[in-house]
């Protein structure tokens, strides 16, 4: 409608009926000014104040002392600034939208040998699902087929698919990119990875960063800075329309438009590689952070036992893995499942056990090709098969499973969780971010955190601790500044609430963690926090870089207009100007190309070719 009435008028006034003219440029802004007043009017009722203010002032002030040109091209200035910082807002959360659009309504399911499409709220875990190609995965579950390819980009950020083998965990979200297969359900939808990364991001929407709040703060001063500019220069030379020059100049400000811009561009680039962050809040938190407690398992280390040795008693040793993987297939235990992943990752053929039991925390005992398999604890094993020679040497830390067969003790593995890989030079690059603390925090004994972190150069090591225990470390750190809390368990909850940023490995960790934390890494990869870390220093500085020039340029504008150099319509068309510039330089925020996150990329997609 503004432009309506500016083109119109224009129209008018070449046609020689200025009278006509100033009718159709005062009726374009009526219906601008008098819906910015109701919203004005309700952010006082909210208690806000801010600088649409001016906006209304200026508007009315042409209005009044007939300049309704200058009224027009406010009017339009403003309302395109307005329609231009929603889709500049909008462009920023397109990868959060991405994620958005991507919920499945329904799934497949296989019933009593026929194929039926169900609601997401009727599964239940243990439901065997088919996904087709080109559909997203609806629920968390593991492969059935013998293969599945997934695109899992809009979650993690990688660009090639990922090959999974039968067994392998498929996160909900992801895309089928090959062939159909069949998946097992092991979360209902509600309880999904999915279910849980669409509520952070609608609440990551509706938040505000204190960097926000202080910019609805400073434009009170710049209300006042304006206000007094226009004020002398019509004091000074009894000439009003130099204070509706001063009040052209200085709408809209880019004070209000930057900074949300800037940050929620930040949100969606962290999003893109795979760093899930709730709000602008914990973003400009992330960008300010000084100490790092690391949890130990899980977070710091794989969390999932590695075989590092086979000890075997007159039995190859890759036959000794294979008896025990085929034995340990049936259960779920995850040094069972670890020790058949690494049997499968040697490609040793496993045949399905016969006659399996299994005793809880102690072993089992399964028929394999006929022959007796007993795998567990040394106790376990040793008093089934009569053994009483020595076990071998065990380090701190390491898991010893025995391997019985027919009767005769025939090896040992020897298990650890490992250290992450390239956790070194993650650290590394942490400090070189501003991190100056790095600390471990672990319920697990000295001598293992020992082991395990030696030469990573940590500047503390606190074993042994409780969950309450983990809550106070975190307190007592905040004395050396701003604390970023890494876990991955529930027993991480506590303490990643207390932290000023908490982060989940969101990928295998569990739902409380992910629920306590202000930031979820959607790719069972620690060394994404450090591309997060970049891109929240990155948003909040360019943020600030557009609010200094954006201000800058705006009292230089006032000034100019005080003095005479500029006549309102000449003023609206620099405001708006300066308002576009702003607005591109926040949208640089989508532009983030974390140092990184190139070597990320690179790495995962060797990884997906191997």
């Amino acid at each position: 409608m503004a432009l309506a009435g500016l083109a119109a008028g224009l129209a008018l006034h070449l046609g020689a009926r200025p009278d006509l003219a100033r009718l159709a440029w005062a009726a374009g802004v009526l219906p601008v000014l008098a819906s910015l007043l109701i919203e004005i009017l309700r952010s006082l009722a909210r208690g806000e104040v801010g600088l649409d203010i001016v906006a209304a002032l200026s508007m009315s002030a042409a209005l009044f002392f007939g300049e309704t040109l200058a009224a027009a091209v406010v009017a339009v200035m403003y309302s395109g600034g307005t329609f231009l910082e929603s889709f500049a807002e909008g462009r920023a959360r397109r990868e959060m939208r991405d994620l958005l659009s991507r919920v499945p309504r329904t799934a497949t399911r296989h019933r009593d040998g026929r194929l039926e499409d169900v609601p997401l709220d009727a599964l239940q875990p243990g439901d065997r699902l088919l996904i087709r190609q080109g559909e997203v995965v609806p629920v968390d579950g593991y492969v059935e087929s013998a293969t599945a390819f997934l695109d899992t980009s809009a979650l993690t950020g990688e660009s090639l698919p990922v090959r999974l083998v039968k067994g392998a965990e498929a996160m909900s979200g992801s895309m089928n990119v090959g062939e159909a297969f069949d998946l097992r359900a092991t979360h209902d939808a509600r309880d999904s990875t999915y279910a849980g990364i669409v509520r952070l991001v609608e609440e990551a929407q509706r938040s505000r960063a204190p960097m926000a709040r202080l910019a609805d703060r400073w434009s009170l001063g710049f209300l006042a800075v304006t206000l007094l500019i226009a004020g002398a220069a019509w004091w000074f030379t009894r000439d009003p329309i130099r204070a509706v020059a001063v009040l052209v100049v200085a709408t809209p400000c880019p004070l209000i438009l930057a900074v949300p811009v800037a940050l929620v561009a930040g949100l969606s680039r962290a999003a893109h590689f795979g760093v899930l962050v709730k709000g602008a809040r914990p973003l400009e938190a992330m960008a300010r952070i000084r100490t790092l407690i690391l949890d130990k398992t899980g977070t710091l280390t794989d969390g999932r036992p590695r075989i590092q040795s086979i000890d075997s008693a007159g039995m190859a040793k890759d036959e000794v893995l294979r008896l025990a993987a085929a034995a340990d297939q049936a259960s779920r235990h995850p040094v069972a499942q670890a020790i058949v992943a690494a049997a499968k990752a040697r490609g040793l053929d496993l045949p399905v056990p016969q006659d399996m039991v299994e005793t809880p925390g102690e072993g089992v005992v399964a028929i394999v090709e006929g022959r007796q398999v007993i795998v567990g604890g040394n106790g376990f094993v040793a008093g089934r098969v009569g053994y009483t020679g020595n076990h071998p040497a065990q380090a701190a830390g390491s898991v010893m499973v025995a391997v019985g067969v027919d009767g005769h003790m025939a090896g040992h593995l020897v298990m650890m969780d490992p250290l992450r890989e390239g956790a070194a030079e993650m650290l590394a690059g942490l400090r070189r971010q501003g991190i100056e603390r790095i600390l471990l925090a672990t319920g697990d004994r000295a001598e293992v955190a020992r082991r395990v972190t030696r030469g990573l150069g940590l500047d503390g090591i606190r074993a042994g601790l409780t969950p309450d225990q983990k809550v106070l470390l975190v307190l007592a750190e905040h004395k050396h500044g701003p604390v970023m809390m890494v876990g991955d368990g529930v027993n991480d909850a506590p303490a990643l609430a207390a932290a000023d940023v908490g982060v989940a490995m969101g990928a295998r960790g569990a739902a409380a963690s992910a629920e306590a934390a202000d930031v979820v890494l959607l790719v069972d990869r620690l060394d994404r926090i450090g591309p997060g870390i970049e891109i929240a220093l990155r948003s909040r500085r360019i943020a600030l870089e557009s609010v200094v020039a954006g201000i800058g340029l705006s009292i230089g504008g006032m000034i100019a207009a005080a003095f005479g150099y500029l006549n309102p319509v000449q003023g609206a068309l620099i405001q708006e100007a300066i308002d576009v510039a702003v607005i591109l330089n926040a949208l640089r925020a989508l532009r983030i190309r974390p140092a990184g996150a190139s070597t990320d990329l690179q790495s995962s997609q060797k990884a997906v070719s191997a």
